[in-house]
């Protein structure tokens, strides 16, 4: 299956027709069987106009690669697991090696490599990854656990690190905890969440990803912006981005734990008097915002969102939701289902 093919031009060594020529550089989301299951990804290669025949499509070594990746994240995002890039920031956050992380959790030397560039986790991996991605405390556990796997002064550096990452999650942690709470009925992927578990990370960059384009950006429009954002992704590739659960509500779509939502402490919310005196939440770009955790498809939906919304009105934009089917199908309160997302009114470019 090919869909939405996107171009560029690249000048090089053309290997379909053995000449130097522009070749062009072509994205478009197809589909491949993992374990049995067909996964729809993005993929990247390269179209050469120049071919006598029938096959005009090449890839480099480094594309089957990325591809291969962009396949098997696919694969991991349908069944709530980490990307390999997800993994990577874990990592990084505790700014340890592939073989230092594999060693504080006690697996195998290769086993953090292998998942950030092929293999795919089971579950109980992803699970022991989780543990520590946002909860350094579980972190200095592990260290306890396994520190005679390293040498005293790489034990006292890592430990450094972990103590480091414990005084700056402390807020964001908390609130990150009251807003899962709210999900304790939607963790296994399905019609409610778009079949994708909730992802706080791509909720935080999504949202100041929209603030850095659309400067008057308050919670009633970033709410159905979020909606859209995740019905799109749903039409277009089979699963939503964020994970998140929107209600039926006067207003439009919303998310289920909205309020501990706009208390995450890694957005930049601020409470501002309209000209009538009501108090209104209003989202600017965060600091140091972390867009890593946000694919190019992620983007491409976002940046049309963005496109379609980005001059309306509150008003406005909860007009146009309730023209939807998805809403006029669903009653106050009811969850708005995902499958309802197909008959959305299509605006891409």
């Amino acid at each position: 299956m090919m869909a939405s093919t996107q171009i560029r031009k690249i000048h090089m060594d053309c290997p379909i027709c053995d000449r130097t020529h522009e070749v062009e550089e072509r994205k478009r989301i197809t589909s491949t069987t993992i374990k049995g299951e067909e996964v729809f990804y993005e993929e990247r290669f390269y179209f050469c106009a120049n071919a006598d025949e029938d096959e005009h499509e090449f890839e480099t070594g480094s594309m089957m690669n990325e591809n291969l990746l962009n396949a098997r994240n696919a694969y991991r995002v349908k069944h709530g697991l980490l990307t390999s890039g997800e993994i990577v920031s874990i990592r990084e956050s505790y700014g340890l090696s592939q073989v230092d992380l594999a060693r504080l959790l006690g697996w195998g030397e290769a086993t953090i490599s292998r998942y950030e560039s092929k293999a795919i986790q089971d579950e109980a991996y992803d699970t022991m990854l989780r543990l520590i991605k946002d909860n350094p405390l579980q972190a200095l556990e592990f260290l306890k656990k396994n520190g005679d796997k390293f040498s005293e002064s790489k034990r006292q550096e890592i430990r450094t690190k972990i103590i480091e990452k414990l005084d700056s999650y402390g807020k964001e942690y908390l609130t990150r905890q009251s807003f899962e709470s709210e999900y304790a009925n939607f963790e296994s992927p399905s019609d409610s969440n778009g079949y994708v578990t909730l992802n706080i990370d791509k909720i935080e960059a999504m949202i100041s990803y929209f603030a850095e384009q659309v400067s008057n950006l308050f919670k009633v429009k970033l709410m159905k912006m979020l909606w859209y954002s995740d019905a799109l992704s749903f039409q277009r590739n089979g699963v939503a981005i964020t994970g998140l659960v929107y209600r039926h509500d006067q207003m439009g779509a919303l998310p289920v734990g909205h309020y501990s939502l706009m208390n995450l402490e890694n957005l930049n919310v601020r409470e501002e008097i309209s000209y009538n005196y009501d108090t209104m939440l209003h989202i600017y770009p965060s600091e140091n915002a972390d867009y890593s955790s946000l694919t190019d498809e992620d983007k491409y939906v976002l940046d049309n969102v963005i496109s379609k919304f980005k001059t309306f009105k509150a008003k406005e934009i909860v007009e146009y939701m309730h023209e939807e089917s998805a809403y006029i199908q669903t009653r106050p309160g009811e969850i708005i289902p995902f499958s309802l997302a197909k008959e959305i009114k299509p605006f891409f470019s």
